[in-house]
């Protein structure tokens, strides 16, 4: 791709990045076949995200295949050290991060890669968990101040989280992880999901790739991302994230906002004007200012970058160079 028109790569002799349009990525799939059903596509998708079976074929497949050629490299080095420490068979899980902006749909890219790479044979175990069981409480929250900085690092369990990617990927069975409810906007107390040795485990999550402020003393201070052997960011324009966002905001006003347990039950009861000033003030106030200053910064971390247009389709592919 010419260098003067990606985003993603001003500068081709500096960058670490070699960067794709949508039709040279698609043309890496090979001979991938397809192996999810148009039902299977559908039900994959989230709210306000499109997603067709053209997204499927030209971006997931080639990065499915991708994928499954660096987990079956990495499953042949873990094993050629097994046998160089004479050490007893054991399975360290494949872990793949993926951030990105609210509203980028991470949920719907996370999900989709989740079901085609079970269907590779070296991988037939894929699970999936979201950061935001890792969030503090609301009453945490709100007892420290930080309700309107939720989704902000400092709103996170860090060490509980660092200590569960640890276990992963030191092998551990039925590892759990705290639950977290979209609709109540709380961890569910005493809820768990467990995460059974699987071969591959997506972690997503808003600022999964950002580094901690280093100590002056040089203390080894853990990274969420050291755990990771593959990342990737998904990206976007600011306008297009403001008014997905807005959109999906909506959208959930006249379904989930209604159920007598939501949280933002009292937004499903005022105007559709007083709606939508409430979601650009939300996002102008807490969604914007996060991105500008936690989340977009860690994109030239990621190995992959998507780069999503206005009308949520993928154009530009960026891969890190070896």
């Amino acid at each position: 791709m010419d260098a003067q028109v990606s985003k993603l790569a001003p500068d081709v002799d500096l960058s670490p990045f070699r960067v794709f349009s949508r039709d040279e990525w698609a043309d890496l799939r090979a001979d991938t076949p397809l192996t999810l059903t148009l039902d299977e596509i559908k039900g994959l998708q989230s709210l306000n995200d499109r997603l067709g079976i053209e997204d499927i074929v030209a971006i997931y497949l080639p990065l499915s295949r991708l994928l499954s050629l660096y987990v079956a490299a990495t499953q042949g080095l873990f094993k050629a050290t097994q046998r160089f420490l004479s050490a007893g068979d054991g399975k360290t899980p494949y872990i793949i991060g993926l951030a990105g902006s609210v509203a980028v749909g991470k949920s719907t890219t996370a999900r989709v890669l989740e079901k085609l790479l079970a269907r590779w044979p070296n991988t037939p175990k894929v699970s999936l968990i979201t950061t935001d069981g890792f969030l503090l409480p609301n009453a945490e929250l709100r007892r420290l101040g930080l309700m309107e900085r939720k989704g902000f690092p400092e709103s996170y369990d860090t060490p509980a989280l660092l200590k569960f990617l640890a276990r992963i990927k030191a092998g551990e069975s039925n590892v759990s992880a705290p639950l977290y409810s979209h609709l109540v906007y709380d961890v569910i107390p005493g809820e768990e999901v467990v995460i059974d040795r699987p071969d591959i485990l997506i972690v997503e999550g808003l600022n999964v790739l950002q580094p901690p402020k280093l100590p002056l003393d040089a203390k080894p201070i853990p990274f969420v991302s050291d755990f990771f052997d593959f990342s990737i960011y998904l990206d976007a324009d600011e306008p297009h994230l403001r008014r997905w966002y807005v959109d999906r905001f909506m959208t959930l006003r006249k379904t989930a906002f209604r159920k007598p347990e939501s949280f933002f039950r009292r937004y499903a009861e005022i105007s559709e004007e007083e709606a939508r000033g409430v979601a650009f003030g939300l996002w102008d106030r807490i969604n914007l200012p996060n991105l500008r200053e936690n989340i977009f910064p860690t994109r030239p971390r990621a190995d992959l970058i998507l780069r999503k247009g206005e009308s949520h389709r993928i154009e530009e592919v960026a891969l890190r160079k070896l």
